[in-house]
């Protein structure tokens, strides 16, 4: 193996705790498209980059705990029994930090009966004697036990990327022993996270002076007449085979029976398709981006067909006969994912059989081509319908009649498996004769459609070929899957709705935007002002650095968190700070209004049309796998309601002109209604057809109150967060942490919950049942989530799954519901020839804008068709407000 062998051993359990614990703040945040949380596995991800950076490891290898019960166990009934149950949104992901480890080259290992730390000893011990340099990660100091001159042990800090580094002289330094004696220590003190109780009042410096003189519990009892009588003495003498029996516990087994070698451990580095694919899967973005940057992606070998075509030219289109046509398979590219600005570089479609293809696009202004598009009797087969009707909108063309749309088709087959590059969703569909854009149009700043024309119209004409060869599988699917209704009378029909709504856009008043920012930079300068004054000097205050200098080193407030530059001030640790000096409330609302004023002010004003003066937002409607849509460039969806500033952004959002208003309405409590017809909860239905306060009510029965005079805005808040945390699946770890109780509470809080309404928790009971039998829940609609995993043999993975199921029908149903009430909305706009136009969705939320005249007629009507969308046990409320803005309409 050569002189240099480098083994890194990580404790894989004590690690994914530190890293879910490290960003527990943030568990909401760190969520991927299936609802997964995720922030244990990115700490786990930053943990190895750093490592890997520092060691530079030639063998590598994760233990992990292969369960509770270990031998420590037989000698000690109690060992560890003190431990809280693992949350489950932790839990959840074991699965995939293994699945992380596998993407990485590195080998993990589990085995019965032992803890990971009897795997690390084992094979240091093995390492040691065969000449390697070995390196341990652990968040648990028990293992400096193991530290040698060829050996050190890294403890993780209070996140995973610092490390305190364990050499012989280290521990010598810090607590003055030998590292064989720190199992001598924790014999005397015990150890509170593992659950052996030690020495009764012997604590770590009187065990420090006790070993520094005896040398170690054996040492101590073999001259226990030195010690002067005291009550250390006497508890010594008392607890004698108690400090034995802990000393026992604590020593990590260096002679486990390992299946694995150190040859195992070899490692060759990392696979790149699949930490690509794993990032996508996990929605890893930054780090997706980094790997594409530095490591090119091999191209795929693919043996593609040449098809014979058309290029297509003025000339060529006179002498040619498109009227009648059977069938029209288009496609219209554009080159970037704006499709309001992106250029339109070219297009190709089949018709009776030949293949034609153009870069010119002006082309389809030409009578013979636009009289094709625009005829309401020709069906038009392509790939992203709502994209291609925007672009051929740019070119002055109503696209009349959608037909099979690809895009749509594959989402609702599969809605967690999606790419909106047509390459790539091809192969999902196990077809390669087309590739993906990147392969012929290259990534990020390179990206430019090739000169060679051969190379660019087969690229387009294969694009063509793939959206007719794909049709007839897609279609069967979507018949066998009772889901045509869902496509013809939902998707396709609202996919034009999107498309005429982010064609007409949404006026901002640039102006108001300005004067915001006026004010919101004067509001920032007085902030820093007062900073300044509290911090006794100037400094840069979007130095974290410079900031942590002033808090704890010159403030002395109490240090959180360390990074490795220095102190941490994220929004989490300063949150922890609040009322212990009035600098932390002011950098809190300093960091708030300067990101309002750099996202949603300067952000605005970058994406206003000169045209229109409007922003075009874009719905994504293929993205999430409970068929919400989301909104992109800008994201209409997240401007600020919460914070007095940020909900002054939506001033700037106003009619199309004077006499016009924004009339604004939204479902109230739609989940949870849908939730009450799912599950036939009598007691929940009651509270909703009386017109109860159903948060109110939820908190009555919670805090078993006698009327809702009794119930406090804080007991409310916790009710609500119980009401809307079941819909999702939370557990009693993710309600403590959402509303500051205790996880006993939580518990308590859930468990009265279902005492309540025991329908809602005979419906999670059966509709877990039903998936794990059909592989699949679905919608009121037919919208269909796969649950591969709800069979796993894995519990952390199975009960996602779970959690999944119960959630899908409720989120998927009530995003259903508001996708017809758009449908019927615009119909009966256009029916009843109102000037009206509908111009946002946010979420549970319709935005019109009308003149004034029409504003009455929109009170009784839109109301009336939301409530008409679907027929439930219990009746949807729909509440209506309107104003001169956006702001004032809310």
């Amino acid at each position: 193996m050569g002189e240099n062998k480098k083994l890194l051993l990580i404790d894989g359990n004590s690690v994914a705790f530190r890293a879910f614990f490290a960003l527990h703040q943030s568990l909401d945040r760190f969520v991927n498209h299936n609802g997964l949380h995720t922030n244990a596995v990115y700490g786990f991800k930053t943990m190895l980059d750093n490592i890997i950076t520092s060691v530079e490891p030639t063998h590598v290898l994760v233990a992990f705990d292969a369960g509770k019960k270990t031998f420590r166990n037989k000698k000690y009934a109690d060992y560890k029994g003190g431990r809280a149950k693992t949350p489950t949104e932790l839990s959840e992901q074991f699965p995939y930090v293994k699945k992380l480890l596998e993407a990485y080259g590195m080998k993990y290992y589990e085995l019965q009966n032992y803890e990971a730390d009897d795997i690390i000893g084992t094979l240091a011990k093995q390492a040691e004697e065969q000449d390697f340099e070995t390196t341990i990660v652990t968040g648990d100091r028990d293992l400096t036990q193991l530290t040698t001159t060829k050996t050190m042990v890294a403890v993780t800090q209070k996140g995973v990327t610092e490390v305190e580094r364990y050499t012989p002289e280290h521990v010598e330094e810090k607590y003055g022993l030998k590292p064989a004696q720190i199992v001598d220590m924790k014999g005397l003190v015990g150890d509170s996270s593992d659950n052996y109780p030690g020495v009764t009042k012997v604590g770590e410096k009187t065990a420090i002076k006790l070993l520094k003189q005896f040398k170690s519990v054996e040492g101590i009892y073999a001259n226990i007449d030195e010690l002067k009588k005291s009550k250390m003495k006497e508890h010594l003498v008392a607890d004698k085979d108690v400090a034995f029996m802990c000393k026992d516990l604590a020593q990590i087994k260096r002679d486990v029976p390992l299946e694995i070698t150190l040859t195992d451990t070899t490692w060759k580095g990392s696979n790149e398709k699949e930490l690509i694919a794993f990032f996508q899967e996990m929605d890893f973005k930054r780090f997706l981006e980094k790997l594409r940057a530095t490591t090119p992606e091999a191209k795929t070998a693919q043996v593609i067909e040449q098809i014979k075509f058309v290029n297509l030219t003025a000339d060529k289109l006179a002498e040619i006969d498109f009227s009648n046509p059977k069938e029209v398979v288009f496609y219209l590219e554009m080159l970037g994912d704006n499709y309001h600005k992106a250029p339109l570089v070219g297009f190709a479609f089949k018709i009776e059989g030949k293949y034609y293809v153009a870069r010119n696009t002006d082309l389809l202004r030409e009578p013979k081509l636009r009289a094709l598009l625009e005829n309401e009797n020709v069906v038009v087969d392509l790939f992203d319908g709502k994209r291609t009707f925007v672009g051929l909108n740019r070119l002055g063309i109503h696209l009349a009649n959608i037909g099979f749309d690809l895009l749509l088709i594959s989402y609702l087959l599969d809605t967690s498996d999606n790419s909106n590059d047509l390459g790539k969703l091809a192969r999902q569909h196990n077809y390669d004769q087309v590739l993906e854009d990147e392969q012929v149009y290259g990534k990020g700043v390179k990206v430019k459609i090739p000169e060679d024309d051969t190379l660019y119209y087969s690229h387009l004409c294969n694009k063509v070929r793939t959206i007719q060869a794909l049709r007839k599988t897609l279609l069967e699917g979507l018949a066998k899957n009772r889901q045509e209704e869902l496509y013809d009378k939902i998707e396709r029909p609202l996919s034009l709705v999107l498309a005429e709504m982010e064609i007409d856009g949404i006026t901002v008043d640039p102006q108001k935007l300005e004067e915001m920012g006026s004010e919101f930079k004067e509001r920032i300068s007085e902030i820093k002002e007062m900073i300044y004054q509290e911090a006794g000097e100037k400094f840069n205050l979007n130095s974290p650095k410079q900031l942590g200098v002033i808090l704890f080193d010159k403030m002395k407030l109490p240090v959180i968190k360390k990074t490795k530059t220095g102190y941490s001030t994220a929004v989490s640790v300063l949150e922890k700070l609040r009322g212990m000096a009035p600098i932390i409330d002011n950098i809190l609302k300093y960091r708030q209004i300067a990101k309002i004023q750099s996202t949603y002010i300067e952000g605005l004003l970058k994406v206003i049309f000169e045209k229109d003066s409007k922003v075009h937002t874009r719905y994504t409607q293929t993205l999430t796998a409970t068929g919400r849509l989301s909104s992109v460039d800008p994201n209409l969806q997240n401007i600020p309601v919460r914070l007095a500033e940020g909900k002054k952004i939506r001033q700037a959002f106003v009619p199309r002109k004077k006499g016009w208003q924004i009339f604004s309405s939204d479902y109230s409590q739609i989940e949870l209604r849908v939730l009450a017809h799912i599950s036939h909860d009598d007691n929940m239905q009651a509270a909703f057809r009386e017109g109860q306060d159903i948060h109110a009510n939820t908190a009555m029965n919670i805090f078993e109150l006698a009327s809702p005079e009794e119930v406090t805005s804080n007991m409310r808040r916790q009710a609500k967060a119980v009401n809307f945390g079941i819909v999702y699946g939370i557990s009693d770890y993710g309600l403590a942490q959402n509303i500051g109780i205790t996880r006993k509470q939580a518990k308590e809080f859930i468990e009265k919950y279902f005492r309540i309404f025991p329908g809602v928790k005979k419906y999670m009971k059966d509709i877990v049942e039903k998936a794990r039998v059909d592989g699949y829940v679905e919608t009121l609609f037919k919208r269909r989530r796969y649950l591969p995993d709800i069979k796993s043999r894995n519990y952390n993975i199975r009960s996602f799954a779970e959690r999944t199921a119960m959630n899908t029908p409720i989120q998927g149903s009530a995003a259903d519901i508001i996708k017809v009430a758009m449908i019927n909305m615009q119909k009966m706009l256009k029916e009843k020839n109102l000037k009206a136009r509908m111009l946002l969705q946010v979420h549970d939320e319709l935005i019109f804008e009308a003149p004034n005249e029409e504003i009455p007629i929109l009170e009784e009507i839109v109301p009336q068709v939301m409530d008409a969308a679907v027929s439930l046990d219990i009746p949807l409320k729909v509440e209506s407000s309107f104003g001169k803005t956006w702001f004032d309409a809310k």
